[in-house]
C-alpha cells in the first residue's frame, strides 16, 4: 500500500520551515560541513540525545516512572509505531538505535524539528510521534513540518541539489551522495528527484516478495517524481509491481543493481516516450529510478 503523503505544504508554510531550519544550520556553523553535522546542530538547538535507547521494555518502564499516568501510557501506546520521541520538558529526544545510523540521522533532525518549530514546541510538553490526543489533520501538519525540516538541514538548504546537478545523471548520483550527506538511500533518491529540473521518477518498493508457485510482487511504499515528469507524464498510481508489469525485469532480483533498461510509457497527451529505467536493493528496499532517454541529453541546471 502506498503511503501517505509526509512531506508536502503550501509554499508560504514550506518557507516558513525551511527559514527556521536555515537559522540552526547558522547556528551550527553546519553549511558546507560533510557530512551534515546531527551532533552539533542538536547540540546548537540545546537538546541532547538520550544515550541509550529507551526502546526497550526495561527502559521504557525507567523512563515513564517520573512521568505522570497519563503521559505514560500514551509513550508506551506509541512506541511500536514510533522511531523518535520528543520530550520538551527535559529537552531530550530518544532516538530507537537498532536502525541504521543514516536513518538516525534523519530522525535526530526530525524530532529537532519539533523543538525548533515554535508551535510543536508549545503543543505538548510531552510530545511523541503518533500522540493520539492530537487531531490527526494536526498530528499530520506536525510531521510533515518535521519531515521537512529534517530535510532541509540534511541536505544543506540547496546544496544537495547542486551537487546532484554535477553528477552523471542515473540512480548511483544519490547512492553517492547519501554517503557525503551523512543520509540513507532512501531519502537521498527521494531529494535527487524531488529537486531534479530532469524529467525522472523514483518508486520506492518493498522488499520483494517470492512465494511458492511462481506468485511474485513488490509492494509500492512511495512514488516520488520531479516536478517536470508530473507535469509531463501525472503520477503513478500503481500499490504493487507484480511479474505482469512493465518495471518487473527492472527489479535486482539476486544482485544489488541492475543496468538501466528501455521501457516505453505514455504522457497525458498520448504520446509514447522511450525511457530508461535502474534499480537499486538497499535491502529494505528497491528503488527503481525511471527518466525518458532525453533526460540524459538534456542539460541539467541548478534553479535554486
Amino acid at each position: 500500500m502506498v503511503r501517505p503523503d509526509d512531506s508536502s505544504l503550501d509554499e508560504r508554510e514550506l518557507r516558513a520551515i525551511e527559514k527556521r531550519a536555515g537559522l540552526l544550520l547558522d547556528r551550527a556553523s553546519g553549511w558546507g560541513v560533510f557530512p551534515t553535522p546531527i551532533d552539533d546542530l542538536v547540540a546548537a538547538a540545546q537538546l541532547r540525545v538520550a544515550p541509550t535507547s529507551m526502546f526497550e521494555a526495561s527502559r521504557i518502564l525507567a523512563y515513564v516512572r517520573d512521568k505522570t499516568e497519563e503521559a505514560a501510557h500514551r509513550i508506551k501506546s506509541a512506541l511500536s509505531k514510533v522511531l523518535g520521541l520528543y520530550d520538551a520538558h527535559e529537552k531530550v529526544i530518544h532516538i530507537d538505535d537498532t536502525v541504521l545510523g543514516s536513518r538516525q540521522n534523519f530522525l535526530k533532525l526530525h524530532e529537532t524539528g519539533h523543538h525548533e518549530i515554535p508551535s510543536h514546541r508549545g503543543a505538548f510538553r510531552l510530545f511523541q510521534d503518533c500522540e493520539k490526543t492530537l487531531a490527526p489533520e494536526i498530528a499530520d501538519q506536525f510531521e510533515r513540518e518535521a519531515n521537512n525540516f529534517a530535510r532541509f538541514v540534511l541536505f544543506q538548504g540547496n546544496a544537495f541539489a547542486r551537487m546532484a546537478a554535477d553528477c552523471k545523471f542515473g540512480i548511483r548520483a544519490p547512492i553517492d551522495l547519501s554517503k557525503k550527506f551523512g543520509a540513507s538511500i532512501y531519502s537521498s533518491a527521494r531529494e535527487y528527484v524531488r529537486t531534479n529540473t530532469r524529467s525522472c521518477l523514483v518508486y520506492v518498493l518493498e522488499p520483494i516478495e517470492l512465494a511458492a508457485g511462481g506468485r511474485a510482487r513488490a509492494v509500492v511504499r512511495r512514488i516520488e517524481a520531479s516536478p517536470l515528469f508530473k507535469e509531463t507524464f501525472g503520477l503513478p498510481q500503481e500499490v504493487e509491481i507484480t511479474r505482469d508489469h512493465l518495471l518487473w525485469p527492472v527489479l535486482p532480483i539476486g544482485r544489488k543493481m541492475s543496468r538501466p533498461q528501455p521501457i516505453r510509457i505514455r504522457d497525458r497527451n498520448g504520446t509514447q516516450h522511450e525511457c530508461l529505467a535502474e534499480a537499486f536493493d538497499t535491502t529494505y528496499n528497491v528503488l527503481i529510478l525511471l527518466y525518458p532517454i532525453k533526460a540524459l541529453t538534456a542539460s541539467s541546471v541548478f534553479m535554486p
